[in-house]
């Protein structure tokens, strides 16, 4: 028997979902023509789910993931 305990690491999971959500929307803004990083950082400076297309369902998407865990993980991402 496994004496050992398991961690999860929650932040780990969060993480990939957001990549995994921000990948998606990203693509079905380029694919209905859009600038993806202008029309994500429009949405992310305002809330205002219009800036993300309905393409793929890609403005439900983005709204699961709270604007303020979004930057975490960016910031993360680009100052780790």
């Amino acid at each position: 028997m496994d004496e050992y305990t398991r961690k999860i690491d929650f932040a780990i999971d969060k993480d990939a979902q957001i990549k995994q959500i921000l990948t998606t929307v990203y693509h079905a803004l380029e694919e209905k023509g859009y600038n993806p990083i202008n029309q994500i950082v429009g949405y992310i400076l305002s809330e205002d789910p219009t800036y993300i297309t309905n393409h793929h369902n890609a403005r439900t998407l983005i709204r699961k993931v709270d604007r303020d865990e979004l930057l975490q993980v960016l910031l993360r991402r680009y100052l780790a």
